[in-house]
């Protein structure tokens, strides 16, 4: 497999510049696979076609310009608005095998105004839904599952070394249920973070923390190295995003420590935790992980991140 990157124009929407890299990536494909590729990007390009047709100029306050042939917005217009270059966008809309970021793909969702379940479709459509390959499925004992649901209402998960999370209580989904923009599809706390576009600011600590989960991630690999799924899981992830892509490229490597994390919940507002990772002997390489309140503020402020209370008015 050989693989190219192209450097494409800037995008520019008022002061704001973004620079784009994407990746080129060909690989041999049965006949199959490759008409089954370029089915998905021919209908991706008419989904496109279709939901700029829908919007005009005047929706973003802009002139309608003379000699417009078709309704709706034009290539240009999209790219524009949505900070991409031209060249990248038309290439999208033509089906070209081109792979780009969820935060890419997110700004021209939010141009075209989709819904959640458009901008799922067009993620799937562009191959970027962060689906990964499908990891081993611990069998996690009936004792140990008791013990995770008896630590109610400290939320809790059981999370192997790649990050996938195996099972949680109660308290653990409801807390964070609610802060994907997409449906969560891959169950994996790294995959979270660094392909979902709400992620940094629903996290204050979102650079500290995802700079150390991957050094964990690259601590662990070592003890993985030539295992078809792990280096599948990170070629895939590393075309997913380019933070992960920067992060992994520093070979920074860690340990399990004390740490803390702040989140941000729709309805408990900053809530604080000590995170604390506890060994499973029974379980080689899977840590059971628990959030405990940092102060009384975050502990008194738990039972409106409860779905039950989600039905109650705020008072």
């Amino acid at each position: 497999m050989s693989v190219g990157t192209a450097r494409l124009d800037w995008g520019k929407l008022g002061d704001r510049t973004w620079w784009l890299e994407t990746l080129v990536t060909y690989e041999p494909k049965d006949g199959a696979a490759r008409r089954a590729g370029e089915g998905r990007r021919a209908e991706l390009g008419e989904f496109l076609k279709a939901r700029r047709a829908r919007l005009s100029p005047g929706d973003f306050g802009m002139p309608p310009g003379s000699r417009r042939r078709t309704p709706g917005l034009r290539r240009e217009e999209v790219a524009l608005l949505a900070g991409v270059g031209v060249t990248w966008y038309t290439w999208l809309e033509q089906g070209r095998q081109i792979n780009a970021s969820t935060q890419v793909l997110d700004a021209v969702a939010r141009t075209l105004r989709l819904g959640r379940a458009e901008r799922e479709h067009l993620y799937r459509l562009a191959e970027a839904t962060p689906l990964r390959t499908e990891c081993s499925r611990t069998a996690v004992p009936d004792a140990i599952r008791e013990i995770v649901r008896s630590l109610e209402p400290l939320p809790a998960s059981l999370v192997n070394s790649r990050f996938d999370i195996l099972m949680t209580n109660g308290a653990h989904e409801e807390l964070f249920w609610e802060w994907h923009s997409l449906p969560c599809v891959h169950k994996n706390t790294l995959w979270c973070c660094v392909t979902e576009p709400s992620a940094r600011g629903k996290f204050p600590e979102y650079d500290a923390h995802v700079r150390y989960l991957v050094a964990r991630l690259r601590s662990a690999h070592s003890r993985h190295i030539g295992d078809r799924d792990w280096e599948e899981d990170i070629r895939r992830l590393a075309s997913l995003s380019r933070e992960f892509t920067d992060l992994w490229a520093r070979h920074e490597v860690a340990d399990a420590e004390p740490r803390t994390l702040t989140y941000l919940h729709p309805r408990a507002g900053a809530v604080s935790f000590a995170v604390s990772e506890l060994e499973v002997p029974a379980m080689p390489e899977v840590r059971l992980v628990v959030y405990t309140p940092r102060d009384e503020d975050t502990r008194a402020r738990m039972p409106l991140t409860r779905r039950t209370a989600a039905a109650a008015p705020v008072g």
